[in-house]
């Protein structure tokens, strides 16, 4: 996780966290293997947001994407499960 905004309410009451992830891994392209990273927008809902992240927590994540707004084409992950990862398993 590389930056947390603080925690803000919807018009509904519901917690809101937003959020940018940041991804490296390596993948398979035509048979040639490739380093992949990115930074990624995403936003928590609900009691999850509750849950007190820490930015450079490593974590790996569950969700959906989806357009920012209705009249946006921007992409953001909207996240319904964190799963934290032990330092003693990343290589």
């Amino acid at each position: 996780m590389v930056q947390i905004e603080p925690l803000r309410y919807t018009p509904a009451g519901i917690p809101l966290l937003s959020v940018i992830l940041r991804h490296a891994s390596e993948q398979t392209e035509a048979g040639m293997r490739r380093k992949v990273e990115c930074e990624v927008n995403a936003v928590i809902l609900g009691d999850l947001a509750l849950k007190g992240l820490k930015s450079g927590t490593q974590i790996i994540v569950q969700g959906f994407l989806a357009r920012r707004s209705l009249k946006s084409t921007q992409l953001v992950m909207h996240i319904n499960n964190i799963e934290y990862v032990s330092t003693a398993c990343i290589n």
